[in-house]
Protein backbone atom coordinates (compact mmCIF):
# COMPACT_ATOMS: atom_id res chain seq x y z
CA UNK A 1 0.00 0.00 0.00
CA UNK A 2 1.64 3.17 -0.74
CA UNK A 3 2.49 5.57 2.01
CA UNK A 4 0.42 8.84 2.60
CA UNK A 5 4.26 10.40 2.16
CA UNK A 6 5.10 8.65 -1.29
CA UNK A 7 1.65 9.97 -2.65
CA UNK A 8 2.52 13.37 -1.33
CA UNK A 9 5.84 13.49 -2.84
CA UNK A 10 4.34 12.23 -5.92
CA UNK A 11 1.64 14.66 -6.21
CA UNK A 12 4.25 17.12 -5.72
CA UNK A 13 6.13 16.27 -8.31
CA UNK A 14 3.28 16.06 -10.59
CA UNK A 15 2.56 19.53 -9.49
CA UNK A 16 5.54 20.60 -10.66
CA UNK A 17 5.55 19.04 -14.17
CA UNK A 18 2.10 21.02 -14.87
CA UNK A 19 3.40 24.15 -13.32
CA UNK A 20 5.07 26.06 -16.41
CA UNK A 21 2.00 24.97 -18.22
CA UNK A 22 -0.18 26.64 -15.61
CA UNK A 23 1.25 30.00 -15.73
CA UNK A 24 4.51 29.48 -13.33
CA UNK A 25 7.41 31.58 -13.91
CA UNK A 26 9.85 28.98 -14.89
CA UNK A 27 12.64 31.05 -14.06
CA UNK A 28 11.15 31.62 -10.60
CA UNK A 29 10.87 27.76 -9.73
CA UNK A 30 13.74 26.78 -10.64
CA UNK A 31 15.13 29.19 -7.97
CA UNK A 32 12.74 27.78 -5.88
CA UNK A 33 13.80 24.52 -6.52
CA UNK A 34 17.18 25.20 -5.74
CA UNK A 35 16.92 26.62 -2.09
CA UNK A 36 14.71 23.52 -1.99
CA UNK A 37 17.48 21.31 -2.16
CA UNK A 38 20.00 23.83 -0.49
CA UNK A 39 17.59 23.52 2.64
CA UNK A 40 16.94 20.05 2.30
CA UNK A 41 20.81 19.32 2.33
CA UNK A 42 21.46 21.44 5.38
CA UNK A 43 18.52 19.67 7.25
CA UNK A 44 20.22 16.42 6.82
CA UNK A 45 23.18 17.94 8.58
CA UNK A 46 20.91 20.02 11.52
CA UNK A 47 17.74 17.94 11.81
CA UNK A 48 19.34 14.17 11.53
CA UNK A 49 22.89 14.20 12.60
CA UNK A 50 22.39 17.56 15.34
CA UNK A 51 24.89 19.59 13.92
CA UNK A 52 24.31 23.42 13.74
CA UNK A 53 26.58 24.62 10.74
CA UNK A 54 26.54 28.64 10.06
CA UNK A 55 28.69 28.09 7.01
CA UNK A 56 26.78 26.54 4.87
CA UNK A 57 26.66 29.72 2.29
CA UNK A 58 30.37 28.58 1.33
CA UNK A 59 29.23 25.22 0.19
CA UNK A 60 26.12 26.94 -2.25
CA UNK A 61 28.62 30.17 -2.81
CA UNK A 62 31.74 28.08 -3.78
CA UNK A 63 30.09 25.83 -6.36
CA UNK A 64 28.67 28.56 -8.15
CA UNK A 65 31.41 30.31 -8.35
CA UNK A 66 33.77 27.43 -9.66
CA UNK A 67 30.43 26.17 -11.51
CA UNK A 68 30.06 29.47 -13.35
CA UNK A 69 33.75 30.14 -14.02
CA UNK A 70 34.24 26.12 -15.61
CA UNK A 71 31.33 27.25 -17.81
CA UNK A 72 32.07 30.53 -19.11
CA UNK A 73 35.79 30.83 -18.91
CA UNK A 74 36.79 26.54 -19.39
CA UNK A 75 34.15 26.04 -21.87
CA UNK A 76 32.91 22.61 -19.80
CA UNK A 77 29.63 21.65 -20.79
CA UNK A 78 27.15 22.13 -18.16
CA UNK A 79 26.69 18.51 -16.71
CA UNK A 80 30.77 18.49 -16.35
CA UNK A 81 29.80 21.88 -14.54
CA UNK A 82 26.98 20.44 -12.27
CA UNK A 83 29.89 17.44 -11.09
CA UNK A 84 32.47 20.33 -10.82
CA UNK A 85 30.40 22.39 -8.09
CA UNK A 86 29.42 19.24 -6.30
CA UNK A 87 32.61 18.24 -5.75
CA UNK A 88 33.86 21.37 -4.96
CA UNK A 89 30.99 21.79 -2.49
CA UNK A 90 31.85 17.98 -0.90
CA UNK A 91 36.17 19.11 -0.58
CA UNK A 92 34.89 22.01 0.99
CA UNK A 93 32.71 19.77 3.27
CA UNK A 94 35.61 17.58 3.92
CA UNK A 95 38.18 20.11 5.15
CA UNK A 96 35.68 22.28 7.53
CA UNK A 97 34.41 18.73 8.83
CA UNK A 98 37.93 18.09 9.54
CA UNK A 99 38.32 21.60 11.38
CA UNK A 100 35.10 21.27 13.18
CA UNK A 101 33.74 17.92 13.43
CA UNK A 102 35.59 17.48 16.98
CA UNK A 103 33.52 20.52 18.47
CA UNK A 104 30.47 20.73 19.59
CA UNK A 105 27.73 22.77 19.86
CA UNK A 106 28.23 26.73 19.66
CA UNK A 107 31.91 26.24 19.13
CA UNK A 108 31.06 24.03 16.10
CA UNK A 109 28.74 26.22 14.72
CA UNK A 110 31.46 29.12 14.85
CA UNK A 111 34.14 27.53 13.38
CA UNK A 112 31.98 26.66 10.48
CA UNK A 113 30.60 30.33 10.25
CA UNK A 114 34.73 31.65 10.44
CA UNK A 115 35.43 29.44 7.52
CA UNK A 116 32.63 30.69 5.63
CA UNK A 117 33.63 33.97 6.01
CA UNK A 118 37.07 32.78 5.02
CA UNK A 119 35.84 31.48 1.94
CA UNK A 120 33.46 35.11 1.47
CA UNK A 121 36.86 37.15 1.55
CA UNK A 122 38.27 35.07 -0.70
CA UNK A 123 35.84 35.53 -3.28
CA UNK A 124 35.69 38.73 -2.41
CA UNK A 125 39.28 39.52 -3.83
CA UNK A 126 39.85 36.70 -6.22
CA UNK A 127 40.04 38.20 -9.92
CA UNK A 128 37.43 34.79 -11.31
CA UNK A 129 34.58 35.74 -9.07
CA UNK A 130 33.91 39.12 -10.24
CA UNK A 131 34.37 41.10 -6.68
CA UNK A 132 31.46 42.97 -6.11
CA UNK A 133 30.41 42.55 -9.27
CA UNK A 134 29.88 38.87 -9.07
CA UNK A 135 30.45 36.25 -12.10
CA UNK A 136 27.93 37.20 -14.53
CA UNK A 137 26.80 36.26 -18.37
CA UNK A 138 27.33 31.89 -17.60
CA UNK A 139 25.87 30.39 -20.73
CA UNK A 140 23.70 27.35 -19.90
CA UNK A 141 25.33 25.50 -22.87
CA UNK A 142 23.58 22.01 -24.47
CA UNK A 143 22.98 19.18 -21.73
CA UNK A 144 24.89 16.31 -22.89
CA UNK A 145 25.82 18.45 -26.41
CA UNK A 146 21.91 17.80 -27.50
CA UNK A 147 19.69 19.43 -24.95
CA UNK A 148 20.04 23.03 -25.56
CA UNK A 149 19.38 24.73 -21.97
CA UNK A 150 18.76 27.98 -23.34
CA UNK A 151 15.22 27.35 -23.63
CA UNK A 152 13.76 28.09 -20.20
CA UNK A 153 11.74 25.23 -20.35
CA UNK A 154 14.27 22.98 -21.33
CA UNK A 155 16.29 23.83 -18.50
CA UNK A 156 13.51 24.04 -16.03
CA UNK A 157 12.73 19.53 -16.81
CA UNK A 158 16.33 19.16 -16.54
CA UNK A 159 16.67 20.85 -12.64
CA UNK A 160 13.26 19.56 -12.08
CA UNK A 161 14.83 16.12 -12.76
CA UNK A 162 18.51 17.14 -11.04
CA UNK A 163 16.57 18.19 -8.17
CA UNK A 164 13.81 15.18 -7.42
CA UNK A 165 17.25 13.03 -7.78
CA UNK A 166 19.33 14.74 -5.36
CA UNK A 167 16.43 14.81 -3.26
CA UNK A 168 16.09 10.76 -3.56
CA UNK A 169 19.25 10.07 -2.51
CA UNK A 170 18.24 12.05 0.54
CA UNK A 171 15.07 10.25 1.56
CA UNK A 172 16.99 6.61 0.90
CA UNK A 173 19.94 8.33 3.10
CA UNK A 174 17.76 9.18 5.78
CA UNK A 175 15.90 5.76 5.64
CA UNK A 176 19.16 3.81 5.13
CA UNK A 177 20.87 2.24 8.39
CA UNK A 178 23.38 5.14 7.88
CA UNK A 179 20.49 7.47 8.78
CA UNK A 180 19.05 5.59 11.69
CA UNK A 181 22.64 5.71 12.74
CA UNK A 182 22.68 9.74 12.57
CA UNK A 183 19.50 9.92 13.81
CA UNK A 184 21.04 7.54 17.06
CA UNK A 185 23.98 9.79 17.54
CA UNK A 186 21.66 13.11 17.45
CA UNK A 187 20.01 11.55 19.77
CA UNK A 188 22.33 10.14 22.62
CA UNK A 189 26.07 10.08 21.28
CA UNK A 190 27.24 8.66 24.30
CA UNK A 191 25.47 5.67 23.39
CA UNK A 192 26.53 5.61 20.32
CA UNK A 193 30.31 5.48 21.42
CA UNK A 194 29.70 3.02 23.82
CA UNK A 195 28.36 0.78 21.28
CA UNK A 196 31.51 0.77 19.04
CA UNK A 197 30.58 3.45 16.46
CA UNK A 198 33.32 5.98 14.98
CA UNK A 199 31.15 9.02 15.57
CA UNK A 200 33.56 11.40 14.63
CA UNK A 201 34.16 9.36 10.90
CA UNK A 202 30.14 8.96 10.74
CA UNK A 203 29.21 13.27 11.62
CA UNK A 204 32.29 13.89 8.75
CA UNK A 205 30.78 11.78 5.83
CA UNK A 206 27.41 13.42 6.80
CA UNK A 207 28.90 16.89 6.86
CA UNK A 208 30.47 15.91 3.35
CA UNK A 209 27.12 14.42 1.59
CA UNK A 210 24.99 17.97 2.91
CA UNK A 211 27.87 19.77 2.00
CA UNK A 212 28.08 18.21 -1.68
CA UNK A 213 24.23 18.44 -1.87
CA UNK A 214 24.19 22.42 -0.92
CA UNK A 215 27.13 22.65 -3.69
CA UNK A 216 25.06 20.79 -6.38
CA UNK A 217 22.25 23.44 -5.52
CA UNK A 218 24.51 26.34 -5.98
CA UNK A 219 26.41 24.98 -9.33
CA UNK A 220 22.80 24.45 -10.35
CA UNK A 221 21.40 27.66 -9.35
CA UNK A 222 24.45 29.65 -11.23
CA UNK A 223 23.21 27.39 -14.86
CA UNK A 224 19.90 28.30 -14.07
CA UNK A 225 20.18 31.94 -13.35
CA UNK A 226 23.45 33.20 -15.35
CA UNK A 227 25.10 34.36 -12.32
CA UNK A 228 26.87 33.98 -8.90
CA UNK A 229 27.23 37.10 -6.73
CA UNK A 230 28.79 37.45 -3.20
CA UNK A 231 25.30 36.85 -1.78
CA UNK A 232 25.36 33.57 -2.28
CA UNK A 233 28.77 32.88 0.10
CA UNK A 234 27.63 35.76 2.23
CA UNK A 235 26.23 34.48 6.07
CA UNK A 236 23.56 35.74 5.51
CA UNK A 237 22.68 32.91 3.34
CA UNK A 238 23.87 30.57 6.14
CA UNK A 239 20.80 32.02 8.02
CA UNK A 240 18.18 32.25 5.24
CA UNK A 241 18.71 28.28 4.74
CA UNK A 242 18.49 27.61 9.16
CA UNK A 243 15.17 29.81 9.07
CA UNK A 244 14.07 27.88 6.00
CA UNK A 245 14.64 24.15 8.24
CA UNK A 246 13.20 25.52 11.06
CA UNK A 247 10.04 27.26 9.67
CA UNK A 248 9.14 24.34 7.13
CA UNK A 249 10.23 21.58 9.73
CA UNK A 250 13.72 20.52 11.44
CA UNK A 251 14.06 16.74 11.33
CA UNK A 252 10.80 16.01 8.45
CA UNK A 253 11.80 15.64 4.45
CA UNK A 254 9.32 17.94 3.76
CA UNK A 255 9.53 20.63 6.29
CA UNK A 256 12.74 22.50 3.57
CA UNK A 257 10.85 22.19 0.60
CA UNK A 258 7.99 24.24 2.63
CA UNK A 259 10.37 26.67 4.26
CA UNK A 260 12.38 27.56 1.14
CA UNK A 261 9.25 27.89 -0.92
CA UNK A 262 7.58 30.30 2.13
CA UNK A 263 11.11 32.29 1.92
CA UNK A 264 11.82 32.70 -1.68
CA UNK A 265 8.35 33.21 -2.60
CA UNK A 266 8.55 36.21 0.52
CA UNK A 267 11.66 37.60 -0.67
CA UNK A 268 10.13 37.39 -4.46
CA UNK A 269 6.39 37.92 -4.42
CA UNK A 270 6.15 40.21 -1.23
CA UNK A 271 6.59 43.66 -3.27
CA UNK A 272 3.49 42.27 -5.47
CA UNK A 273 1.62 41.14 -2.33
CA UNK A 274 1.83 44.50 -0.84
CA UNK A 275 1.06 46.87 -3.92
CA UNK A 276 -2.33 44.38 -4.17
CA UNK A 277 -3.10 44.76 -0.63
CA UNK A 278 -2.79 48.69 -0.73
CA UNK A 279 -4.93 49.06 -4.23
CA UNK A 280 -7.49 46.95 -1.98
CA UNK A 281 -7.35 48.81 1.50
CA UNK A 282 -5.98 52.39 0.22
CA UNK A 283 -3.48 51.89 2.75
CA UNK A 284 -0.20 53.29 0.76
CA UNK A 285 1.49 51.81 4.06
CA UNK A 286 1.56 47.93 2.25
CA UNK A 287 3.17 49.90 -0.89
CA UNK A 288 6.51 49.53 1.56
CA UNK A 289 6.43 46.18 1.94
CA UNK A 290 8.90 44.95 -0.69
CA UNK A 291 11.25 47.14 1.03
CA UNK A 292 10.92 45.31 4.44
CA UNK A 293 11.30 41.53 4.09
CA UNK A 294 13.89 40.95 6.56
CA UNK A 295 10.83 42.55 9.04
CA UNK A 296 8.25 40.61 7.31
CA UNK A 297 10.50 37.42 7.28
CA UNK A 298 11.69 37.59 10.75
CA UNK A 299 7.70 38.22 11.89
CA UNK A 300 6.33 35.16 10.37
CA UNK A 301 9.31 33.53 11.73
CA UNK A 302 8.66 34.52 15.48
CA UNK A 303 4.97 33.37 14.65
CA UNK A 304 6.17 30.27 13.90
CA UNK A 305 8.72 29.76 17.05
CA UNK A 306 5.40 31.10 19.07
CA UNK A 307 3.00 29.12 17.61
CA UNK A 308 4.02 25.92 15.64
CA UNK A 309 7.31 25.50 17.47
CA UNK A 310 7.86 22.10 14.95
CA UNK A 311 7.42 24.53 12.18
CA UNK A 312 4.67 23.96 9.67
CA UNK A 313 5.32 20.30 8.49
CA UNK A 314 5.99 19.51 11.66
CA UNK A 315 2.64 20.37 12.90
CA UNK A 316 1.10 19.05 10.31
CA UNK A 317 2.53 15.80 10.89
CA UNK A 318 1.88 15.55 14.20
CA UNK A 319 -1.79 16.53 13.57
CA UNK A 320 -1.88 13.02 11.59
CA UNK A 321 -0.49 11.07 13.83
CA UNK A 322 -2.74 12.23 16.61
CA UNK A 323 -6.05 12.34 14.04
CA UNK A 324 -4.65 7.85 13.90
CA UNK A 325 -4.46 7.25 17.51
Amino acid sequence: MMSRSTLGYGLLFVALLAAPWLGAYPVFVMKLMCFALFAAAFNLLLGYTGLLSFGHAAFLGGAAYVAGHAIKVWGVTPELGLLLGTAVGAGLGWVFGLLAIRRQGIYFAMITLALAQMVYFLALQAPFTGGEDGLQGVPRGRLFGMLDLGSDLTMYYVALVIVALAFALIVRTVHSPFGQLLKGIKENEARALSLGYDVGRVKLVAFVISAALAGLAGALKTLVLGFATLTDVHWSSSGSVILMTLLGGLGTLSGPLVGAAVVVALENKIGELGNGLAAMTRIDWFNTLGESVTIVTGLIFMICVLAFRRGIMGEVIAFWQRRRK
